[in-house]
C-alpha cells in the first residue's frame, strides 16, 4: 500500500477436503486447546502456529478449520475468549505506540516519521472498516485512545 513495490507472490495451500488421517484428533479437544491457549493471551496466529507445531496431546493439527469446521476465529467467539480488538488492529496500533515513543527520543527520525504516519493512515483505514461491527459508531483513532485501549 505504502511503497514502491509490487506484490510477492507466495505459494498456495494445498488443496483438500479433510484433514489428514494422522491428525485425528477430536474436535472437543482441539476447541478446548485452542480456549486454553486464548486465555494464555496469544493471539489468533501464535495460537495456530502452536497448533500446528505443539498440537493437541502430542498430535499435530495442520489446519483448524478442517479438523473442526470452524475457524478459529469463530472458535474464539463462541467461547467468549476473543479480544476486545481485531489482532490486525491491535498489531498496528502497538506499532504506532513504539514508532511515537521512538519519534519522542528521536525528532530527527524523519524515516520513522513517515513510517509513523504511514502506520496511522492504515490505521484509520482499519477503523472505518470495523467502525459499527468490531468498533463503537462513534470510535476515532488517537494516540491517548490506543495507549488506554492497549495498556
Amino acid at each position: 500500500m505504502h511503497t514502491r513495490r509490487r506484490g510477492s507472490s507466495g505459494s498456495d495451500k494445498p488443496v483438500a477436503d479433510e484433514p489428514p488421517e494422522w491428525s485425528d484428533v477430536d474436535e472437543a479437544d482441539i476447541e478446548e486447546r485452542v480456549v486454553e491457549l486464548a486465555e494464555q493471551g496469544h493471539d489468533p496466529s501464535v495460537i495456530g502456529m502452536k497448533l500446528r507445531d505443539e498440537g493437541v496431546k502430542g498430535t499435530p493439527i495442520p489446519d483448524v478449520k478442517l479438523a473442526t469446521g470452524k475457524k478459529l476465529t469463530e472458535i474464539l467467539e463462541e467461547h467468549d475468549a476473543d479480544g476486545d480488538l481485531p489482532a490486525d488492529l491491535r498489531n498496528l496500533m502497538e506499532r504506532a505506540i513504539r514508532l511515537r515513543r521512538h519519534m519522542e527520543e528521536n525528532p530527527q527520525d524523519h524515516q520513522n516519521k513517515r513510517a509513523l504516519q504511514n502506520t496511522e493512515s492504515k490505521i484509520r483505514r482499519l477503523v472505518s472498516y470495523y467502525r459499527g461491527d468490531a468498533l463503537d459508531e462513534d470510535f476515532r483513532y488517537s494516540y491517548d485512545v490506543a495507549v488506554e485501549l492497549l495498556e
